[in-house]
């Protein structure tokens, strides 16, 4: 694993303590060897997780699921790989994966930095999504934002030429951040016509994190790149 901008002993989340259901407990003990992958020092095998080789799309940090779970539905022509590291929120959207017998879908309880430093081969993704990542806003803090140098230079590695980082904030000072952090990247192209901001995927459904920052009167801000 090559230096990334997020020393090891500075995590771009806090594990919160949040309150596990029994149902979400028991979908972790039951459906996780259905669905789960362990982290490892080794790349991962569409052919070995999937059973075929379509086009994959990952999702950072996908709290309970309900995007991920509505874009699995939606095409099943795809593969989806969705990393979270708060166990309630994978053990909902095992149940809902179950529920929907959605095969087209896995999971990794992991920090996304590791995973994608260790675990994604080099163009093996068509798309990657990260929707409302902990904006951190004390500055004291920028340090643990996920978006940074060196993780958005991996991140674009990891994409197919033609593929897509998507990115959604309702934190105005880390939107701009990130976009001059991506637009420095060569390998990459912004969709935005006038190389700012995107309109929202019609895909993608509001988040919690988006609901409450739309009650508290916060902007969305879309990111799209594309790999060149």
């Amino acid at each position: 694993m090559t230096a990334i901008d997020h020393p090891r002993s500075i995590r771009s989340f806090v594990t919160r303590s949040g309150r596990i259901t029994e149902a979400q407990q028991r979908a972790l003990a039951q459906l996780w060897p259905k669905y789960g992958i362990a982290f490892s020092g080794q790349t991962l095998d569409a052919e070995a997780l999937y059973g075929r080789d379509a086009p994959r799309t990952l999702e950072i940090g996908f709290g309970n699921g309900e995007n991920l779970a509505s874009l699995a539905r939606a095409h099943p022509e795809r593969d989806f790989l969705g990393v979270e590291v708060h166990r309630p929120g994978v053990g909902r959207l095992l149940r809902e994966l179950e529920a929907g017998q959605l095969t087209n879908v896995r999971l990794i309880c992991h920090d996304a930095l590791e995973v994608v430093a260790a675990q994604i081969p080099a163009g093996w993704l068509q798309e990657i999504l990260i929707f409302f990542p902990d904006p951190w806003p004390k500055k004291r803090h920028h340090k643990r934002r996920l978006v940074q140098g060196a993780f958005a230079r991996r991140l674009a590695s990891r994409l197919a030429v033609g593929g897509v980082l998507r990115i959604a904030t309702d934190w105005q000072p880390y939107a701009l951040e990130m976009l001059s952090t991506l637009a420095g990247i060569a390998e990459l192209h912004n969709l935005a016509p006038d190389d700012t901001f995107v309109a929202p995927p019609a895909e993608r459904p509001p988040t919690r994190f988006e609901r409450r920052g739309a009650r508290l009167g916060h902007e969305v801000y879309d990111l799209a790149f594309r790999r060149l």
